[in-house]
């Protein structure tokens, strides 16, 4: 039976120099982004969670990694999120988590909903006032046709 492959992306604190990235490659093949702040790797493991450890171990000595991600959902449209803390940061976490009554892993996972959860209400907020005021200035079927207008078009820059 084979193993699985996972596809892991990684990303990075700073850009590497080419020298860095070759050495790490030569452990682990790597692809890497345009300035080298982000990286992909296949990774041999039974889990999603194995693989990113597997990776960790690796190459984390050998790498300024910040995070380490599934680079697609799985069967739940979930990623896995892997995060090195600092110790103290790490201590802290570990407090508020039993606090909590919850895991550090269950902690973090639905702070980071929150936080996600409040962004998007922030965004919709936003998108509304901004509707809210071209409306003023123009009609609904106008607005529509613009709005249509720009999605059609390519994009002049790459969005976030």
């Amino acid at each position: 039976m084979t193993m699985p492959h996972h596809a892991l992306e990684i990303m990075l604190t700073r850009p590497l120099s080419p020298a860095v990235l070759l050495r790490a490659a030569r452990v682990l093949p790597l692809a890497a982004n345009h300035d080298a702040t982000r990286l992909m790797a296949l990774v041999p493991a039974k889990t999603p969670h194995r693989a990113a450890r597997r990776l960790r171990h690796r190459l984390g000595a050998r790498l300024p990694i910040d995070v380490i991600t599934t680079h697609y959902p799985d069967a739940d449209h979930r990623v896995l999120l892997n995060v090195a803390f600092p110790p103290t940061t790490h201590a802290v976490l570990k407090a508020a988590a039993r606090r909590a009554q919850q895991t550090p892993e269950r902690f973090v996972e639905l702070a980071l909903h929150r936080a996600l959860a409040e962004h998007a209400d922030q965004e919709t907020d936003r998108l509304d006032r901004a509707v809210g005021q071209l409306l003023a200035h123009t009609t609904p079927a106008y607005l529509l046709s613009a709005v249509g207008h720009a999605l059609t078009r390519l994009p002049e820059r790459p969005t976030p």
